[in-house]
């Protein structure tokens, strides 16, 4: 195997062990909190309403739109570490 394919297979698996961090992240988030523990969260309030129904509506589409950035982010640094950046 080839240094090229060696530094691809590991900037690859490195990659996608932050995809399976973050969509795990937001599938707890959305799922978990959105509907596994929504009576639970629906005790605490925010802004009038109980917190289990604002995490399905609003909370894990604003969690999603943070991991975007993050995910961004970390592909930045993980370009740069292995030579990929512009």
């Amino acid at each position: 195997m080839s240094n090229n394919q060696e530094k691809a297979t590991a900037y690859w698996k490195e990659n996608l062990r932050y995809l399976l961090i973050l969509l795990s992240i937001w599938f707890a988030v959305s799922y978990g909190a959105g509907i596994l523990f929504k009576d639970a969260l629906n005790a605490i309030k925010l802004g009038g309403f109980p917190l289990g129904f604002w995490f399905a509506q609003q909370g894990s589409i604003y969690v999603f739109v943070i991991l975007i950035f993050v995910y961004v982010r970390l592909m930045n640094k993980l370009d740069k570490k292995y030579g990929y950046d512009e």
